[in-house]
């Protein structure tokens, strides 16, 4: 006898609300926000001492931490990978995840590699076991995960996130939003300060070696604005002569990108020319040897490179200090880290100066396997002895997809230097 008709009913409604739950609970399960912590279980490896040479062939972009691991960035995860001078990409040592947000950026300071992600949060890793040493809530960033394959904007150069000292010697992050410019201290995470801003007339430059933050405003008057890191408080709103509207400032003599900068030059102002300038004092001074765009600063020396060779001249008085005729017609600098030039030759050889002397630290092609030298620099980045570049195919075609922009799989190639 089969039940009645308003039983199976009823029996009916149950059996589709259990389905309809169970079908819930799996579409939370895999949907809901997740964080996943992968720590390191092998032991510390060591530091890394190569010999000047190509080291591995990559397809995403490194960050070099304590000299021991690699740390690369993907649509939601942060990843780092040992031993650093590695042939090629090898198991994580330690992996962060989260979903549903995306990285924006990724940032290291000493052995803390810092994250920021599509819904604001801030996640600061020890780079040494992989665990959270802290999470903060900072101003959402205007897109998400931005970059292209090889993840290099994120890490190399990731917009609205920077971290450098204050005048006391502490780090600061500074994280900027739409409508808001924060700080917090790297060591735990501590909100320091936070100052409305409104990013549509106004850009990020970097921080100073003598702890101030540094923003192009043009919202009224074209202005250089400093900010004092550990404060927030404004410092000064500089107008260099002759300032327009399409004023900008790029900040030189960093000891990483756009941190702990000794230099400024700007444009759109005084005409069409570009004007350098020394900052960390109580107004930025002319520094007319760092005029020239692709003028480097090292120190108390600028380092230029001409179909003539390279040269190094005082910062303060102009005076040549050295000078090298034996470069290769259409040699420029690719990339630049404390004590050390990278030189790119037209034949893709890779040269690097000590910018004190110009003595050769050491000469090598930038070549990796059969994949020759018919390529063109994009994206480079140098740091603790190393450099990395992407190698785009020629002619650089910007708006291709990335089996067209890049010149192979792993267009990554890391050098020791």
């Amino acid at each position: 006898m089969g039940f009645p008709k308003g039983r199976r009913l009823v029996a009916a409604v149950v059996a589709a609300l259990t389905c309809v739950g169970l079908v819930g609970v799996v579409v939370y399960r895999v949907l809901a926000p997740a964080e996943v912590v992968t720590p390191a279980t092998a032991a510390l490896p060591p530091v890394a001492d190569p010999e000047p040479k190509v080291v591995a062939r990559l397809p995403v972009a490194p960050l070099i931490v304590d000299g021991r691991f690699r740390v690369y960035a993907a649509t939601r995860q942060v990843y780092a990978d040992s031993p650093v001078d590695g042939r090629s990409r090898n198991t994580p040592y330690w992996s962060y995840r989260r979903w549903p947000a995306q990285v924006s950026g990724v940032v290291a300071n000493g052995t803390t590699v810092l994250s920021r992600w599509s819904d604001g949060k801030l996640v600061a890793l020890d780079a040494l076991t992989g665990e959270v040493a802290w999470q903060a809530d900072g101003p959402e960033p205007t897109e998400g995960w931005t970059s292209r394959r090889t993840g290099a904007d994120a890490v190399w150069d990731p917009p609205g996130l920077l971290t450098a000292r204050d005048a006391a010697g502490s780090t600061v992050v500074v994280v900027s939003g739409a409508e808001r410019l924060n700080a917090f201290a790297l060591a735990d995470g501590r909100e320091l300060w936070t100052v409305a801003v409104d990013s549509s007339c106004r850009s990020d430059v970097g921080t100073t070696s003598a702890g101030q933050f540094v923003a192009v405003d043009r919202c009224a008057e074209p202005v250089v604005e400093f900010r004092d890191l550990a404060t927030g408080e404004p410092a000064d709103r500089w107008r260099p002569p002759g300032a327009t509207a399409e004023l900008g400032a790029t900040l030189v003599g960093c000891a990483a990108v756009r941190t702990n900068c000794r230099g400024l030059r700007t444009t759109g102002a005084d005409g069409d020319a570009t004007r350098g300038w020394l900052v960390g004092g109580k107004a930025p001074r002319p520094a007319p040897a760092l005029d020239p765009v692709g003028a480097e600063l090292d120190g108390e020396r600028v380092v230029t490179v001409t179909d003539n060779g390279a040269v190094a001249r005082s910062v303060r008085t102009g005076e040549e200090l050295w000078r090298r005729g034996d470069l290769p017609t259409g040699t420029r600098i690719l990339a630049v880290q404390p004590g050390r030039v990278h030189l790119l030759t037209p034949m893709r050889g890779l040269i690097t100066l000590d910018p004190s002397t110009g003595a050769e630290h050491s000469r090598f092609a930038l070549a990796a396997g059969r994949d020759g030298v018919g390529w063109a620099p994009g994206r480079a980045y140098a740091q603790d002895g190393y450099l990395a570049v992407e190698r785009l195919k020629e002619p650089v075609a910007p708006d291709a997809d990335d089996s067209r922009y890049f010149l192979t799989p792993e267009a990554v190639v890391l050098a020791a230097t």
